[in-house]
């Protein structure tokens, strides 16, 4: 069994979901990242650091120890008595992800830290998925989270898929919050079957578009299903979308918002000017990278040696 003094550590990057029409299907992993580690068992079971380090729980309420500890009961081991560090540069509660990464970083390092314990089962990185998947009620990010790259949930299974290099995001977030479980209580229950088939049609030519299958489209970004209402709650992510779309730049809500999300040609020097100018004050516009890596976990051993595994 590995030790504390092992130095585990995880790097989980942020997410953005629904890329638009792919509404709780299609999601990518960013370049924002939080960590996570093992230390000795102390005062507190969680360290918290970055964003949410005075609002975030440090006892056994806090997600990364909860989802920690189902891993562990999943795998049919007791919980070790350790504490956890976790440290993050992804904002709260604006729809990149933070709840998901906090869940895989607390998994992926049980997964790691029980490894070769007699009995223990586990899990591979789809098992991941779905152990973590419940935390939020849906997969995209969490998926995202753990492969990285480009990903498509359904019918409970992922494809992983390598985003275009042609293709580059930048991420628009503002200072205000919104919870996403307010968010998703801003969906409608009932759409139209129309609005639901060019949907569908929409997230086929953005699935296709960011894989580099076919041409960039950023038409095909317009979502009919969860968008406007989530505008309606959300009036200034809803007047920077519709801004940069009428710029032809692609966007939409990153998750449930209220980021906002842009997808934009590697090669236009000049786009982050327009964006800029597009988002005003109370925006930060933050060029990124896809995250083709995913939950990566480092091992650092007493003797000096480093390696990273999933």
């Amino acid at each position: 069994m590995t030790t504390v003094t092992d130095a585990l550590t995880v790097r989980v990057p942020a997410t953005s979901a629904n890329l638009g029409p792919g509404f709780d299907a299609l999601a990518v992993a960013l370049d924002v990242h939080m960590t996570a580690s093992v230390a000795e068992r102390d005062r507190c079971r969680v360290h918290v650091d970055g964003c949410g380090v005075d609002e975030l729980p440090d006892d056994e309420g806090n997600l990364v120890w909860r989802a920690f500890a189902a891993y562990c009961g999943w795998a049919g081991v007791p919980v070790p008595d350790v504490s956890l560090r976790a440290s993050s540069d992804i904002p709260l509660e604006r729809g990149m992800g933070s709840s998901s990464a906090a869940a895989v970083a607390g998994a992926a390092l049980a997964r790691a830290l029980v490894a070769g314990t007699p009995g223990a089962r586990r899990a591979d990185d789809a098992e991941l998925v779905r152990l973590v998947a419940p935390f939020e009620g849906h997969a995209d990010n969490a998926a995202a989270a753990v492969l990285g790259g480009l990903v498509v949930c359904t019918n409970g299974r992922v494809l992983r898929l390598e985003p275009s290099a042609a293709l580059r995001p930048v991420l628009c977030i503002p200072e205000q919050r919104l919870a996403t479980s307010l968010a998703r209580g801003l969906l409608p229950d009932v759409v139209a079957h129309a609005d639901a088939a060019a949907n569908g049609a929409r997230a086929a030519v953005v699935l296709a578009g960011l894989a580099g299958a076919v041409a960039w489209d950023p038409a095909a970004m317009h979502d009919v299903l969860h968008e406007p209402a989530r505008f309606a709650a959300m009036p200034d992510s809803g007047r920077l979308v519709g801004t940069l779309r009428e710029a032809g730049v692609a966007a939409c809500l990153s998750g449930a918002g209220p980021a906002v999300l842009a997808v934009v040609a590697s090669g236009d020097p000049g786009v982050l000017a327009r964006i800029r100018a597009a988002a005003g004050h109370g925006w930060r516009v933050r060029p990124s990278r896809w995250d083709r890596s995913g939950a990566a976990v480092h091992r650092r051993a007493a003797v000096g040696c480093e390696d990273a595994t999933r």
